[in-house]
């Protein structure tokens, strides 16, 4: 029987500290909230009790973030978007930031397995002021346990209304893009980071996060396959082609990081579930 799940999180600022609530339905839960770096910035671990999606399922995430909150949201490991006999397996997330507020959205990857039917769908919508750094990483088959991806769709959609609009299609029997050196050059995973606003940024700031991402690439393994580029005055966007997750997350973390302390002047303070 298919999953049907549910969540809307909510951060709000009260008294200096952000505070988070949830409503759900179905297998989708936010563990404890966690304040390493003090009461201005609450981090949560969203979780999804059985483990991934099969054809037929669907998860609703909705996140909103008050004026001047600061929320900080990841997962405990990769979710896992399994082998379909031709149904759907969704996922779909909308981000809202309300004037001044910020989110960090920070899932790790979305794991394509053999044969998987899958789409993945992310929305921001961000009010003058707010600011949202994010990551979308996809990895292709599960080349350690030699399980190639040989079959399979995987569709990809980030939108923020009337300024990006990404769409993504990963057939496995499209060679040409999987393969070409103009596609994905043989690589199996391939990541996003982006930084995006509700304001334009002035052109120091977009400078800034453009030369901070760029001394990263410049000293990682990936230099050849990453790249930084700012399409419009409210994103600056990060990408990276590598041959498994952990190198492309790597590189992501750091920019992540740099882009921390050059835009907001905050420590790269890594949510406590990655360590474990």
């Amino acid at each position: 029987m298919p999953w049907h799940a549910r969540l809307q999180l909510n951060y709000t600022l009260e008294n200096a500290r952000t505070v988070a609530r949830f409503e759900h339905n179905g297998p989708l839960r936010i563990l404890q909230s966690l304040y390493p770096e003090g009461d201005s910035i609450c981090h949560n671990v969203l979780v999804h009790p059985p483990g991934g999606l099969v054809g037929g399922d669907t998860l609703e995430i909705a996140a909103t973030v008050g004026t001047g909150a600061h929320g900080l949201v990841t997962t405990p490991g990769a979710t896992r978007f399994y082998r379909s006999t031709g149904e759907l397996a969704l996922q779909r997330t909308h981000l809202a930031l309300a004037e001044y507020a910020r989110l960090e959205w920070l899932p790790l990857e979305a794991l394509c397995y053999n044969a998987c039917q899958a789409r993945n769908h992310l929305s921001l919508e961000l009010a003058p002021g707010a600011e949202c750094m994010g990551w979308d990483v996809t990895a292709l088959g599960l080349p350690h346990a030699h399980q190639p991806f040989e079959t399979g769709r995987f569709e990809q959609h980030i939108e923020v209304p009337g300024l990006w609009l990404e769409r993504g299609v990963l057939d496995a029997t499209d060679h040409q893009l999987l393969q070409s050196p103009l596609g994905l050059a043989g690589q199996r995973c391939l990541g996003s980071l982006f930084f995006v606003t509700g304001t334009p940024l002035d052109k120091s700031r977009r400078d800034m996060a453009l030369d901070a991402a760029r001394a990263m690439m410049d000293e990682h393994p990936l230099k050849a396959m990453a790249g930084a580029t700012s399409p419009n005055s409210q994103l600056v966007v990060v990408r990276a082609l590598g041959p498994q997750v952990e190198p492309v997350m790597q590189l992501l973390k750091q920019v992540r990081a740099a882009w921390r302390a050059a835009l907001w002047q905050l420590d790269a303070v890594p949510p406590r579930i990655w360590a474990m």
